[in-house]
């Protein structure tokens, strides 16, 4: 489409050399992002080589915006042949003229000649739909990809110990050391992150993006991150697609830090206990494409004389994890679908398809069953801690710090979370 379009732009051009030149550069540069998406895509390298990085961060820009600018000079031609559609039906509703001859050559004239203000309007709005993505791409990319906030929120946990109440969780997730993510920008993400005095830190996956992606040098800038009671993690679903978690585990033990992959721990604070439990990533399907249940073997982790935070990077495993009695639940995965537009007071997110928690605070009453899930045995609660009716268990959704496919955030920064624990009675 857009080689169509630069070839009538040129074929007016003069010389020869001025009409191959911008079209043979357009079709080399179009096969080396071609190429280049293709490795990164379906052979998991982020770049062709570590000093042409570039080439990638071009290819994700020039896929999203010229993908969106198609998609949006279409709609426009689309309005404009639905335009001349009814035009063209009111015209031919309109009561005669009394004139029977002039009747007879004036419609059909009509109908045909152009009309200059239409022709002008619709070529002006199909220049804007082309041009407005690959705008906001740049912006997405150059500014709000890289604005880095805080989101400093209370959480609720049901019979929480009082020695806890107050207690506080710094969580990063998400950070796709990348050609798109370089070790400086998480190297800052991590002093914001220490600089908001958290008693705990968690980093709930996705390291990386692809094979190609050193996760060594993630985990030592994330090894910076410093809590007194320590830094803890889970893996993510790059991690498994980059065949890493082993890797990772062992990279988080050597750093002094521990990576958690279906067990837990239990934490001492201010004289009390809180267990934390940590998963890989939880699959929702399984390779023959049948439904499973998510944390199978994650039910003998939880205890219920004291706390349980789950580490989960899919956001999906929350109903599971409500069920099971575990009070928070700390996952990322989706971006906050990196993306979101608010229309008519509905935001829209692309992440709306993968999940129903996209980003945020979101609560179900505990132990209920599982929506679309066989109901299952669930822990026994004995001795005190157990919650009282009607209590409610908490996920709290990271938007993360990196991006996938399209290195653009739009309505959706990056994001560096301080949960503070709450007493509910």
């Amino acid at each position: 489409f857009w080689y169509r379009s630069l070839w009538r732009v040129t074929e007016h051009w003069g010389r020869l050399w001025l009409r191959r030149g911008p079209r043979m550069a357009y079709v080399l540069l179009l096969v080396l992002m071609v190429f280049t998406l293709v490795r990164v895509v379906i052979m998991g390298h982020s770049s062709l080589t570590r000093r042409t990085s570039w080439i990638s961060v071009l290819t994700g820009l020039w896929f999203f915006s010229a993908l969106f600018a198609y998609l949006s000079v279409k709609t426009v031609h689309g309005l404009e042949r639905i335009w001349r559609w009814s035009h063209a039906a009111t015209f031919k509703q309109m009561p005669s003229s009394s004139d029977t001859a002039r009747r007879g050559t004036s419609s059909e004239s009509s109908e045909t000649v152009p009309d200059p203000g239409r022709r002008y309007f619709f070529r002006a709005a199909t220049a804007a739909a082309g041009a407005a993505p690959f705008l906001t791409a740049m912006y997405g990319f150059a500014a709000e990809r890289l604005k880095y906030q805080v989101r400093r929120v209370e959480i609720p946990i049901p019979n929480l110990p009082p020695a806890l109440d107050g207690m506080k969780i710094a969580q990063l997730s998400d950070i796709h050391l990348s050609s798109y993510m370089s070790r400086a920008q998480v190297r800052r993400a991590v002093d914001m992150a220490n600089d908001l005095g958290a008693d705990l830190g968690v980093v709930t996956g996705d390291l990386i993006t692809g094979a190609g992606d050193s996760i060594a040098d993630c985990i030592d800038e994330i090894r910076h991150l410093y809590a007194p009671l320590g830094i803890w993690g889970c893996n993510g679903n790059h991690e498994i697609y980059a065949h890493a978690e082993d890797q990772a585990y062992y990279l988080y033990a050597q750093a002094g830090m521990k990576l958690l992959r279906y067990s837990n721990a239990q934490i001492a604070f201010k004289g009390e206990q809180l267990n934390l439990i940590g998963v890989d990533y939880q699959r929702e399907y399984n390779g023959r494409g049948q439904k499973q249940r998510m944390l199978a073997d994650a039910e003998p982790l939880v205890r219920r004389d004291m706390p349980n935070i789950l580490l989960s990077h899919n956001p999906n495993s929350f109903n599971r994890a409500a069920e099971l009695g575990i009070e928070l639940s700390l996952a990322g995965h989706t971006h906050g679908g990196q993306i979101q537009v608010e229309i008519l007071d509905h935001r829209l997110s692309p992440a709306r398809f993968i999940s129903d928690y996209i980003a945020g605070l979101y609560q179900r009453p505990m132990f209920a069953p599982a929506p679309h899930e066989r109901a299952g045995s669930v822990v026994s609660t004995p001795r005190r801690f157990t919650p009282q009716p009607g209590a409610m268990s908490s996920i709290y959704v990271n938007r993360g710090l990196g991006t996938v496919g399209a290195p653009v955030r739009l309505g959706v920064p990056p994001e560096i979370s301080l949960l503070v624990l709450r007493r509910v009675v």
